[in-house]
């Protein structure tokens, strides 16, 4: 597939941003992109692209089973106490895996690429996990009331790794019975704990939910009479207590999931709307966080008539748009109930419950990049990817600890894109074809552009002004899992060295996009007044 022209569009244009209008970007007759008079539009933080390691990773339990493995059963003790599948769901969907190694000098390597960032060590697992004080092994059964164990060791196993890769850390905390008191009311009893074995070992909580997916909470672990008035009560408390407790530590909230439509309708499940928690607990977060899925993977079909896509509708512009629908929704909710409050999204990738098969494959990386570009528009503060090593839909392959295409995209968004985002200008819409702009990173005055060309057998042609550095990720197969840079395969060196990232010089003028490729510009000499 790749590579093969059909077709060839000129587009002269004075283009992007469907970043502002939806997904993408279209063109003027006539008209030149200038860089060097993009005007600013937003800012993200300098940590915008982010990444999730699930607290069950860390704990070692049942997670997702990749596909094409065999689902295991639970080990013997004592390694069962740390396995947990959510409530309701079907157990054959889960495999034991081994507490990640997060010392290991290739996964930090790696992770240290894409920082500064945040490491968010969160997920429904984290909603029932207890927390052992103490420096003995893990409890072979967790306390009444827990689904699993967290200990010293594992916790500050992420602290060092929070250190070594430049990731602040973000969390939550257990909701379950075994934290509620008489009255069925939450209390810090794991937090306070929790928050101070964290300082204990030299790290710190930038910002945290109350609980993972409260519009899921039981399916996460509370009670089955939870609702919008319970959580309302909860959120105060726990607002309460923060605030005396770790008052440099950022609320996040409510971190909600699926109520646009992409998993609105999931068979029984019951979801606690994101209204009513707000409604009940008043304002009290200091940045709106949300999660987004455009759907649900194939194993979780039985789940119902929630949105999916396919391999083959991945790069269309309904699918890629899917992401503007949900920060759209969520957008109206913080403006009606947190006006002022910067949006997170602090959980997403190709679709829930571990992703599809393709997730792996180059023709996410349309998904992943459009992503981050139309939400930078946007003004979307931090985007954090689920997940780094573990998953089918991962940076990285947890048994190999390989680069996946994603990765090898996140890398070239870190090195190039800045915190100020531009607006290229005026433009009509142009299908399956995503223009974004934000400041050169690292260059006063530069300018650095993002092009997809989503388009099958289609190439596209912008007229830039200003001569510029292009890095243009290609694959020979869109459902493989090699990528190549200006034509040559990525990947890792002698002492797991990331390559170079060699860019190839272009003229002022006509810059050919090939079909199925996405292309980061480099133009240093911009001298855009915004990005100085």
């Amino acid at each position: 597939m790749g590579m093969m022209m059909t077709k060839v569009s000129v587009w002269r244009v004075g283009l992007v941003g469907l970043g502002l209008m939806g997904c993408g970007v279209g063109f003027a007759a006539d008209n030149v992109i200038d860089p060097a008079k993009m005007a600013k539009v937003a800012t993200v933080d300098e940590r915008f692209q982010s990444f999730n390691v699930e607290m069950l990773e860390v704990t070692g339990g049942r997670f997702w089973a990749p596909y094409g493995a065999k689902a295991s059963a639970a080990p013997a003790s004592p390694e069962a106490a740390n396995a947990s599948v959510p409530a309701g769901m079907d157990p054959s969907l889960y495999r034991y895996r081994q507490p990640i190694n997060l010392s290991d000098p290739r996964l930090r390597k790696l992770a240290a690429a894409l920082g500064p960032s945040y490491i968010r060590v969160s997920g429904t697992w984290a909603n029932s996990t207890y927390f052992q004080d103490n420096e003995e092994p893990a409890m072979k059964t967790p306390p009444e009331g827990f689904g699993g164990v967290l200990t010293r060791r594992q916790w500050k196993g992420v602290v060092d790794f929070s250190k070594a890769v430049d990731a602040r850390i973000v969390t939550s905390f257990a909701i379950t019975p075994g934290v509620r008191d008489g009255d069925g009311i939450w209390t810090p009893v794991e937090a306070k704990k929790f928050l101070a074995y964290t300082r204990q070992a030299g790290g710190s909580i930038a910002a945290a939910e109350m609980f993972n997916e409260p519009t899921f909470a039981v399916m996460g672990g509370a009670p089955k009479t939870y609702d919008g008035a319970a959580y309302g009560k909860d959120f105060k408390v726990f607002r309460s207590y923060i605030k005396q407790a770790a008052p440099d530590m950022l609320i996040l909230g409510p971190g909600s999931v699926g109520e646009a439509g992409s998993l609105g309708d999931v068979g029984t499940m019951k979801i606690t709307r994101s209204e009513d928690m707000l409604t009940a607990s008043g304002p009290g977060v200091d940045a709106f966080s949300y999660h987004f899925y455009g759907g649900v993977s194939q194993r979780c079909k039985a789940l119902g008539a929630a949105a999916q896509t396919t391999a083959e509708a991945a790069l269309s512009d309904q699918w890629l748009a899917r992401t503007n629908r949900d920060e759209a929704f969520y957008a109206r909710l913080r403006d009606r109930f947190e006006p002022g409050k910067p949006l997170w999204l602090t959980e997403t990738g190709e679709t829930a419950c571990g992703g599809n098969p393709w997730a792996a494959t180059f023709v996410d990386s349309f998904r992943y990049l459009n992503q981050l570009g139309t939400l930078a528009q946007r003004g979307v503060k931090v985007v954090m990817h689920n997940t780094l090593a573990a998953s089918d839909y991962a940076l990285i392959d947890e048994a190999t600890l390989t680069p996946r295409p994603n990765y090898w995209a996140a890398v070239l968004w870190r090195r190039m894109m800045g915190t100020t985002v531009l607006n290229p200008g005026p433009s009509e819409p142009a299908e399956n074809l995503h223009v974004y702009a934000q400041c050169l990173r690292g260059v006063p005055g530069g300018v650095s552009m993002l092009v997809i060309n989503a388009n099958r057998g289609v190439a596209r042609k912008l007229d830039v002004e200003g001569k510029s550095e292009r890095y243009t990720l290609t694959s020979q197969e869109l459902m493989g899992s090699r990528v190549e840079l200006n034509g040559k395969e990525l990947s890792m060196e002698e002492n797991d060295t990331l390559p170079k990232f060699a860019g190839k010089g272009v003229r002022s003028g006509e810059v050919t996009f090939a079909p199925e490729s996405i292309t980061f510009l480099a133009i240093a000499g911009a001298r855009n007044p915004a990005c100085r």
